[in-house]
C-alpha cells in the first residue's frame, strides 16, 4: 500500500507545475513560448493555409473536428487494410480484415485504443508509427481542445462579449506541439534508459535454451518506447504488444512501472490546474478535484482490497507462507497484487485503457469496481473529456437544484431552457441505452458473444467490452474472442457515440448559453463552487450510475460473487 500512496503522491506533486505550464502554453496572452515554439508552428499554420487567430463559432469548432477525424479514419483504414504492399513492414505483415482495420481505426481516432488484434504481429512499423502513433497526439490534444473552448466560453467572464470558442486548429495545434510532444519525448528517453526497445529492427531470432527444442522463437522489436510515451500519457491506451504492459519489453523494470503508471494519471489532474487558471475558477477547480479524488482513493481502496483476497478458483494451490498472496493469477509477481490493482483501477478511472494485468481474472469486486469507474467515466477521466463528463453532469445537477431551491434552473448565471436540458439528457442516456442495448443483443441472440466463461462472468465480458468502447477506454475482460464482424461493427458505433456525443453536447451547451444574457445573482442562487454543490453533483452521478446499470452488475460481477462461496 505504500507503493500506491506514493504514486498518487508523485502524480499530485508533478501536476501542479504541470497545470501552471499548459496554462500558460494555451493561454491568450503571447509570451516566450509563442516565441520559441513559433519556429514549429508557424510554418504549419501556412503550409495548411490556417489562421490561428480567426475564432470559430461552436457549430464551426465541431464540425472542424468531425471532419479532420473522418478524414483520419479513412486514411488509417485504407492504410491498415494495404500494410502489406507499403514499406517499412520487415516481417512482412498482411493487410488487416477490413472490418477489424475500420474498428481499429475507428478506435485509435476516438481515443480508445481498443484492440481486436495483436499489435506486434498484425500492424507494421508503418502502421504503427504513421497512424497509430499519430492518432495518439491528435486525439488527446482534441479533447483538452475542446475542454479549453468550454473554459474560455461557459466558465471564464468575457469581458470582450466575444461569441466565439476558439480556432480549433490553433489549440490542437498548440496541444501537440508545446504539451504532448516534449512530454512525451521525455517519457520515451526515460522508458528506452530502461530497456525499452526503440528500434526498425525486423524481429529477433532467438535460439531456445532446451536441446531438445528446435524451433527458434521471433521477439517483435520496433519503436517501442516511442509509442508506450504517448499511449501513457494521451490516455489512449492500448500496446504495442498483445499483452500490454506486462510484457517485460513494454515494462521492464520497477521504475518502468512508476513511470508508465503515473503517467496514466498525469494530464488529466494537471487540467484541473490549467482550467483553474485560464478559467480563474480555482474555488470550482479544487471542489471538482475534492470530489473526482474521492471516487479515486474509493475505488483504488476497493480494487486493492479485492486483489489481496485470493481467487476462490486457486484455493490451496499455493502457500501463502511462501510469500505469494492475494489474488496472483494473471499477475505479473514483479508488480504483485498492488501495483497491478492501482494500474488496474487509474488505467479505468481515466480513459487509458492499459494493463499491466489480465483484468478478466480480477475477483468478482475488482471487476465490478473497474466496470463501475467506467460506467462513471468522470473520475479525472480522458485528457479534457473527463473534466468535460463532469461537467455534464454538473449541469444536471444545476437544474435539480436550482427547482430544489425554488429558482429558475441556471447555470453559471446563464438560464438551462428546454434545448440545453434535452440534449444534456440525451448526452448522459446514451450510455445506458447503447451498452446494455449493445449488451442484450449480444447475449440474446445465438453464437454472437464468443464468451470463455459461461453464466454470471460472461456477461460481465460482454459488458465489460461495450462499456469499454463506450467510455473510450479499450481494456476488456480478455478470453471475449471480440475479432468478429459482429463485434467489430457494434464496438464502432459503441466507439463514436461515446466519444462525440459526451465531448460535443457541452461544447454546443457552452455556445449557446454564451449568448444569453446573466441572470442577476440572489439569495437564491446555487453556489457553483461550495461543497454543498458539489455533494449534489457526487450524488447525481452516483445514483445515474446505480440506477442505470446495478440491475446489470447483479447479473455479472455481483452474481458472481455470491455464488463465488468465498464472497467479493
Amino acid at each position: 500500500m505504500n507503493d500506491v500512496i506514493a504514486i498518487y503522491a508523485v502524480v499530485a506533486l508533478l501536476a501542479v507545475p504541470l497545470g501552471a505550464y499548459i496554462a500558460n502554453a494555451v493561454g491568450e496572452r503571447r509570451g516566450r513560448l509563442d516565441t520559441l515554439f513559433g519556429v514549429i508552428e508557424t510554418p504549419i499554420y501556412r503550409l495548411s493555409g490556417l489562421r490561428p487567430d480567426h475564432a470559430m463559432s461552436w457549430q464551426a469548432y465541431a464540425m472542424a473536428i468531425v471532419k479532420l477525424h473522418g478524414a483520419l479514419i479513412v486514411f488509417a483504414w485504407l492504410l491498415f487494410m494495404g500494410q502489406g504492399l507499403l514499406p517499412l513492414n520487415p516481417d512482412a505483415i498482411p493487410g488487416m480484415p477490413w472490418d477489424t482495420a475500420l474498428h481499429t481505426a475507428v478506435s485509435f481516432a476516438t481515443n480508445t485504443n481498443q484492440q481486436h488484434y495483436s499489435g506486434q504481429a498484425q500492424l507494421s512499423h508503418l502502421s504503427q508509427t504513421l497512424a497509430i502513433v499519430t492518432l495518439q497526439f491528435v486525439t488527446p490534444a482534441t479533447g483538452a481542445a475542446v475542454l479549453i473552448a468550454i473554459a474560455r466560453t461557459l466558465l471564464k467572464k468575457r469581458a470582450d462579449g466575444a461569441l466565439g470558442v476558439g480556432n480549433y486548429y490553433h489549440d490542437m495545434t498548440r496541444l501537440v506541439v508545446r504539451v504532448l510532444l516534449p512530454l512525451a519525448a521525455a517519457v520515451a528517453l526515460m522508458l528506452t534508459w530502461q530497456g525499452v526497445p526503440a528500434s526498425y529492427q525486423a524481429s529477433h531470432q532467438v535460439e531456445m535454451l532446451d536441446p531438445q527444442v528446435e524451433e527458434v522463437q521471433s521477439v517483435p522489436l520496433g519503436p517501442v518506447a516511442s509509442m508506450v510515451a504517448i499511449k501513457q500519457l494521451g490516455t489512449n491506451g492500448g500496446g504495442w504488444f498483445g499483452p500490454n504492459s506486462s510484457v517485460p519489453l513494454e515494462n521492464p523494470t520497477p521504475l518502468a512501472n512508476v513511470i508508465e503508471t503515473a503517467s496514466i494519471m498525469l494530464i488529466p489532474v494537471a487540467l484541473l490546474v490549467a482550467i483553474a487558471l485560464i478559467a480563474n475558477r480555482r474555488r470550482l477547480m479544487v471542489g471538482i478535484g475534492a470530489v473526482m479524488l474521492a471516487f479515486s482513493l474509493v475505488s483504488t481502496s476497493a480494487v486493492v482490497m479485492s486483489e489481496r483476497m485470493p481467487n476462490a478458483a486457486l484455493t490451496g494451490l499455493y502457500q501463502t507462507d511462501a510469500g505469494l498472496q492475494g489474488n496472483l493469477e494473471g499477475k505479473e509477481l514483479r508488480f504483485g497484487t498492488d501495483l497491478s490493482a492501482l494500474w488496474g483501477s487509474w488505467t479505468t478511472q481515466t480513459s487509458n485503457g492499459s494493463v499491466n494485468a489480465m483484468h478478466d481474472s480480477f475477483n468478482p469486486l475488482g471487476g465490478m469496481m473497474l466496470l463501475m469507474d467506467m460506467f462513471v467515466n468522470v473520475t479525472f477521466g480522458g485528457i479534457g473529456v473527463g473534466l468535460i463528463g463532469f461537467l455534464l453532469y454538473l449541469m444536471l445537477a444545476a437544474f435539480i437544484g436550482s427547482l430544489m431551491v425554488g429558482r429558475a434552473p441556471e447555470l453559471f448565471g446563464k438560464p438551462l431552457e428546454t434545448r440545453e436540458m434535452r440534449w444534456i439528457s440525451l448526452a448522459i442516456l446514451a450510455q445506458p441505452l447503447v451498452i446494455l442495448g449493445l449488451t442484450a443483443l449480444t447475449v440474446a441472440l445465438p453464437g454472437l458473444a464468443q464468451t470463455s466463461n459461461a453464466g454470471f462472468h460472461g456477461l460481465s465480458q460482454v459488458l465489460y467490452e461495450f462499456t469499454s468502447a463506450f467510455a473510450n477506454n479499450g481494456s476488456g475482460f480478455e478470453g471475449l474472442g471480440d475479432d468478429t464482424p459482429w463485434w467489430n461493427l457494434t464496438c464502432v458505433v459503441a466507439l463514436l457515440v461515446g466519444r462525440f456525443v459526451p465531448m460535443l453536447v457541452p461544447l454546443a451547451v457552452a455556445g449557446w448559453l454564451v449568448t444569453k444574457r446573466s441572470a442577476p445573482s440572489g439569495r437564491g442562487t446555487l453556489a457553483m463552487d461550495s461543497a454543498a454543490f458539489m455533494g449534489l453533483t457526487a450524488g447525481v452521478i452516483v445514483i445515474v450510475n446505480l440506477l442505470g446499470f446495478l440491475p446489470a452488475l447483479v447479473l455479472g460481477p455481483i452474481g458472481e460473487a455470491v455464488t463465488s462461496g468465498t464472497g467479493f
